[in-house]
C-alpha cells in the first residue's frame, strides 16, 4: 500500500484529480509500500528552497527531492520516497503560457516529480527521451493531455 500525504501550504482548491494522477503514476512504475509527500508552495518558498538547495536563486515549478538511493528499502519493504514541492502561481502561469488547464500542468508536474523521485532524470538526452515518454503515457492513460 502507498501512502502520501499533499501538504497545500499555498491554499490551492480543486486537485481532487490528483490521485488518479499518483495511483497511475505508481502502478504505472510498480510503485508498491511507499511514502512521500506533496507540498504546494508559493514562488518565495519555491525560490529559497531551489536556492539553499541547489545553489539557483530563482522561482521554479516543481523541486524533487528524492530519499531512496537505488531502491533501498527498509526491513519492511517500506519505500521512503521522498518530496515533492510545487509552485502553485508557476504552475498556472505555465498553464496559460502552455495553452492548456491548470489540471494538465499540474498533473504534469506531479508525475514529472514522482519520476524523479524514482530515479528518473533528464541530464542526458537520451535520458530524457525515456523519462518524457513515460510522462506522455501515464498521462494519457488517464485521459490528461494538451
Amino acid at each position: 500500500m502507498n501512502n502520501y500525504e499533499i501538504n497545500n501550504e499555498y491554499g490551492y482548491e480543486n486537485y481532487d484529480y490528483l490521485e488518479e494522477v499518483i495511483e497511475e503514476t505508481l502502478r504505472s512504475e510498480k510503485v508498491e509500500n511507499s511514502v512521500f509527500s506533496i507540498v504546494f508552495v508559493d514562488e518565495g518558498k519555491i525560490r529559497e528552497i531551489n536556492r539553499d538547495y541547489r545553489g539557483k536563486d530563482s522561482v521554479t515549478d516543481v523541486i524533487s527531492f528524492a530519499l531512496e538511493d537505488v531502491h533501498d528499502e527498509f526491513s519492511v519493504g517500506l519505500r521512503v520516497l521522498g518530496d515533492i514541492f510545487v509552485c502553485i502561481p508557476r504552475m498556472k502561469e505555465q498553464a496559460k503560457s502552455y495553452g492548456h488547464s491548470e489540471k494538465r500542468e499540474l498533473s504534469f508536474l506531479i508525475v514529472h516529480g514522482m519520476l524523479h523521485l524514482l530515479g528518473y532524470d533528464h541530464m542526458k538526452k537520451e535520458d530524457e527521451k525515456i523519462m518524457f515518454q513515460k510522462q506522455d503515457d501515464i498521462l494519457e492513460h488517464i485521459g490528461i493531455t494538451r
